[in-house]
């Protein structure tokens, strides 16, 4: 092993072990960009991380050990603990080699460089849990006159875990409440429909079956064809037809108002979360 090689034993280090940089780890591992020990990530209770630790992973609770041993960094911490992490971290990155993505909600590429004073490239990514699985959507923003090269590299690494769309960075927050935030609206949706899946007769594992598989494939229709949504729900909708009878029932009650409500709330939300 030579000396570089030893002195950064890992190709990526995620600083902060939560959801989504755990969810990131195991997705890059299961698309094989990188073996699970030479992913490290940092948390400061590196017990909660055991799971990780024995499927190989390398985990630790110093940031700059693990700063020191990769050239990719990835924040992933929650957006109050920014500032402290940035303060440990920022006087040990190195221009010449390192590269951070910033995944924490609120913090813009701005705020990142004026806490580290650096001129590191820095790619802001709003992926969604759905990296595990490969199947996240997340959408990207560099800064202007980024070298392109500090972009595509986001790019390869996301699209390994799903879809991507580089986007303008004021775009980031909205993309929060749609993406980030919309698996769990879209997870609210599959709940519901099992209810009432159960209430008209489906014992409960059924109806969670029935409506995950139907929410799949109605997702999957509109991402193949690219038409409309509504185009497709035309096609299931007949005169005087059960379809269109709840379809119409859901709107009275104010479906499509809600869902619409929460991701604008959700985006306002998202605007606030960063404090630097």
């Amino acid at each position: 092993m030579s000396g570089s090689e030893a002195r950064r034993p890992y190709d990526v280090a995620i600083l902060g072990g939560g959801n989504l940089g755990t969810a990131l780890a195991e997705g890059w591992a299961r698309a094989g960009m990188f073996e699970p020990a030479r992913i490290v990530l940092t948390r400061r209770q590196t017990e909660k991380l055991d799971g990780l630790r024995a499927e190989g992973f390398t985990v630790t609770d110093s940031n700059t050990d693990a700063v020191l041993g990769a050239d990719l960094l990835v924040l992933a911490v929650q957006p109050q603990q920014l500032p402290e992490l940035l303060g440990e971290i920022c006087g040990d990155l190195d221009e010449a080699r390192h590269r951070l993505i910033s995944v924490v909600s609120g913090a813009s590429i701005a705020d990142v460089r004026e806490a580290c004073g650096s001129a590191v490239p820095i790619v802001r990514a709003m992926p969604n849990t759905a990296v595990m699985i490969g199947e996240s959507m997340t959408c990207l923003a560099a800064e202007d006159g980024a070298p392109p090269e500090t972009l595509e590299e986001a790019e390869a690494l996301f699209a390994l875990v799903g879809r991507t769309l580089v986007i303008p960075e004021d775009m980031i927050v909205p993309a929060t409440a749609l993406c980030a935030c919309g698996i769990a609206f879209f997870l609210r949706c599959v709940r519901a429909a099992g209810q009432g899946g159960i209430e008209i007769g489906f014992h409960p594992e059924d109806a969670a079956l029935l409506a995950a598989q139907t929410a799949k494939g109605a997702a999957a229709l509109a991402l193949r064809t690219g038409a409309h949504p509504e185009s497709e729900i035309d096609r299931v909708t007949t005169p005087r037809g059960c379809t269109i009878t709840g379809l119409n029932e859901m709107e009275h009650a104010g479906f499509s108002s809600a869902m619409i409500r929460g991701i604008v709330t959700s985006a306002r939300a998202a605007a606030e979360l960063y404090e630097g």
